[in-house]
């Protein structure tokens, strides 16, 4: 089922704190490569790591049409560990 994200709240709602709760969950496992990643702006991230969480967060929040579960789909596909 497809989110829409045009409400500035959305991952206050139902469906935006499980995509974050989703987000964490994988951060967590070691099946997947969710390495911090660096942030030049000190403001936000003293310092300048930037979790896997936020980044994604972030991408989704500057990117309103995409949608949330596609997304999350292609990183766990990209992201798994293989060996």
């Amino acid at each position: 089922m497809a989110v829409t994200k045009r409400a500035t709240n959305f991952f206050t709602s139902p469906e935006g704190l499980e995509i974050v709760e989703t987000l964490t969950v994988m951060a967590a496992d070691a099946t997947y490569n969710t390495r911090s990643s660096y942030s030049a702006n000190s403001t936000l991230y003293p310092d300048n790591v930037m979790t896997f969480v936020d980044k994604h967060v972030n991408y989704l929040i500057k990117h309103p049409t995409m949608d949330p579960q596609q997304y999350i789909s292609n990183l766990r596909l990209m992201t798994r560990v293989r060996k």
